[in-house]
């Protein structure tokens, strides 16, 4: 599979951003992207920084607006198309959700994000509830796409659940970055320990991993903190792990990855590690703690 990946700087214009991305999938299908995956909360600037109510004016129902554009520009472009969304449920209930869209600008399906953080800059609890559809992959033309967002990315368990209802991939649009007076080492061990985790989930479960950051400084409008440095480094892991495509840190990419889905197969075979697991003892992981 041809997969697309779009890692941008955002603006806090969402006209802007949105006609920026529209350009961005165009180029990615006339190369021959069949499927194109878009960062997290793509169409505003990261507006968790601070709690402000009139920040959920950027929220939109879903069918609505947003979903329109991605529609039109999914069917123009004949590509499958993974966004994210701020999702207006109803008055006070919002979600942070991806929309799949087919190549025929219909909606394939939708996942609302279910580990919301809450850290200093990412107050993410005040804005999003967290999703109630669980982890079930979205069937699509160019296959079952095991999509999750940002923060799920470092629970082994959305993956598995994922791997365990035939995904044949797993897809990350994520929002993360350096808080900017961390000391270079720490920023470093930081995006270290996110590649590994996700490179962890590809070789536990077989399957590929398509992770899309966004990139750029973007200042804390409340002079709190010094912004959000986001770290871009996009990438796509193969069934084993291996990098396939790693992007810069600091730059706008756009990129087209080729990933061999059969390959899952043969490594599985090899590695059959759901085979070889053992259901009859992992009950208790359902516990929040166990004490011994």
């Amino acid at each position: 599979m041809k997969i697309g990946i779009i890692q941008q700087q955002n603006t806090s214009h969402v006209e802007l951003n949105r006609i920026n991305l529209r350009k961005k999938i165009e180029k990615l299908a006339q190369k021959g992207a069949q499927l194109v995956v878009l960062q997290e909360l793509h169409d505003s600037l990261y507006f968790c920084q601070t709690e402000n109510v009139e920040n959920f004016d950027l929220a939109e129902p879903i069918p609505g607006n947003a979903t329109e554009f991605y529609s039109q520009v999914a069917r123009q472009c004949g590509v499958v198309l993974v966004s994210s969304l701020f999702e207006r449920r109803a008055p006070g209930l919002y979600h942070n959700t991806a929309v799949v869209f087919e190549s025929d600008g219909t909606i394939a399906g939708r996942y609302r994000k279910m580990h919301i953080p809450d850290d200093p800059a990412y107050y993410e609890k005040f804005y999003f509830t967290p999703g109630d559809i669980g982890f079930r992959p979205i069937d699509t033309s160019v296959g079952r796409l095991g999509v999750l967002v940002c923060w799920d990315q470092w629970y082994p368990e959305a993956a598995r659940l994922m791997a365990l209802r035939g995904a044949q991939l797993l897809i990350y649009p994520t929002a993360i970055g350096y808080e900017r007076t961390d000391t270079n080492a720490e920023q470093q061990r930081q995006r270290e320990a996110w590649i590994t985790v996700q490179r962890g989930h590809a070789v536990a479960n077989g399957l590929p991993v398509v992770t899309v950051n966004r990139t750029g400084h973007e200042p804390d409008p409340s002079g709190a903190t010094g912004g959000i440095v986001f770290w871009g480094s996009s990438f796509v892991a193969g069934s084993q792990g291996e990098i396939l495509f790693s992007a810069p840190q600091d730059q706008e990419t756009e990129a087209i990855v080729d990933v061999d889905l059969e390959r899952c197969e043969r490594v599985r075979r090899w590695w059959p590690f759901l085979r070889d697991r053992r259901i009859d003892h992992y009950g208790p992981i359902v516990e929040r703690y166990l004490d011994c």
